[in-house]
């Protein structure tokens, strides 16, 4: 009870907030990130609050941290601005603030957790889900509806069985006739292959939802898949919700991981990490080390033609490029 009415008492006046972003080609998702620096501005005007970005957009991480670095300034948490622990949240930003430890000695710089499984961010799940149900003309219930989580898609197992997680609490919280879960990239099933597998279970409507924060080139991607089965199979209603975005809930629980910082219960779950259990097919991985791969693309703004043949980031498999976050 007592750690509780900590985390409800505002983060110390000598913490800043650096939002760290992985970054995106798309500049409108650029902007969402952005306006969700601003909406943290707006619950705490006084608050030193920067983000900064692991690729393809300024300003960097590094350069976030280095404008926290102010006067009357003795802290700085740095948020994961992403959904769920994979690759980019476990390595590449840790590694970011690791560095901004040796090259600010004099400051405390400490690393927050994703969002995560949390029922705010469940609320708002189902909030885009009802949001597009409402905009719907024709009389289809949920037990005749078919609900299609899409995920990032990761190597990460840990974070992929997390959307499943989602999936089954909208599904079960929600009273779907059935729910799946798939991928944009990287891991299986595949967005196209569940649809096409949708279309012969004989519902009604199929709701495809994304489970990311920020639009983006995979959002893009997504919404005109669904549009393609949608014209191709006109007797199913094909609904596109909406991504989750910087909703004032959204908001509150990044606040709440922020204020976690102060009292160490920042925490991830580690159980079922690859890089700290032996989780079946993934044990050669345990104990990797931590380090970044965005080198090459730090600071990089807009779209640049550079795929390459090795994996630079634990969560992805080789040769994908970069094209989105984890979230």
């Amino acid at each position: 009870m007592e750690q509780d009415q900590d985390l409800d008492q505002p983060l110390p006046n000598n913490y800043a907030i650096c939002i760290a972003g992985h970054g995106s080609r798309d500049q409108d998702g650029i902007q969402e990130f952005l306006t969700l620096a601003q909406k943290f501005k707006e619950r705490e005007p006084n608050r030193v609050v920067e983000c900064g970005f692991l690729e393809f957009a300024k300003p960097t991480i590094t350069e976030a941290i280095s404008k926290c670095s102010q006067e009357g300034i003795d802290n700085i948490v740095v948020l994961p601005g992403v959904l769920m622990a994979a690759g980019h949240a476990k390595n590449d930003m840790p590694s970011e603030v690791l560095q901004a430890n040796k090259d600010y000695p004099n400051l405390n710089i400490q690393y927050g957790r994703p969002l995560d499984m949390h029922p705010k961010v469940l609320k708002v799940c189902s909030d885009r889900i009802e949001s597009i149900e409402k905009s719907s003309s024709q009389n289809i219930s949920r037990k005749e509806t078919l609900l299609l989580t899409v995920g990032r898609g990761s190597s990460d197992p840990d974070a992929n069985s997390n959307i499943a997680k989602i999936s089954r609490m909208l599904w079960e919280g929600m009273g779907f006739g059935w729910a799946e879960t798939c991928f944009i990239g990287v891991t299986q099933p595949l967005l196209a292959d569940c649809l096409e597998k949708a279309t012969i279970m004989g519902y009604k409507r199929v709701i495809v939802f994304p489970y990311f924060l920020f639009t983006g080139i995979l959002i893009k991607k997504i919404y005109s898949i669904a549009d393609d089965f949608r014209n191709k199979y006109p007797d199913i209603e094909f609904l596109k919700a909406p991504y989750l975005n910087y909703d004032d809930l959204i908001i509150d629980v990044f606040m709440e991981r922020a204020r976690e910082v102060p009292f160490g219960q920042q925490n991830m779950n580690c159980q079922m990490c690859k890089y700290r259990e032996q989780v079946v097919g993934f044990e050669d991985q345990v104990g990797e080390p931590q380090a970044g791969h965005h080198h090459h693309v730090r600071g990089i703004e807009g779209y640049h033609d550079h795929a390459h043949g090795h994996s630079h980031d634990h969560s992805h498999a080789p040769g994908h490029s970069h094209e989105e976050n984890d979230s």
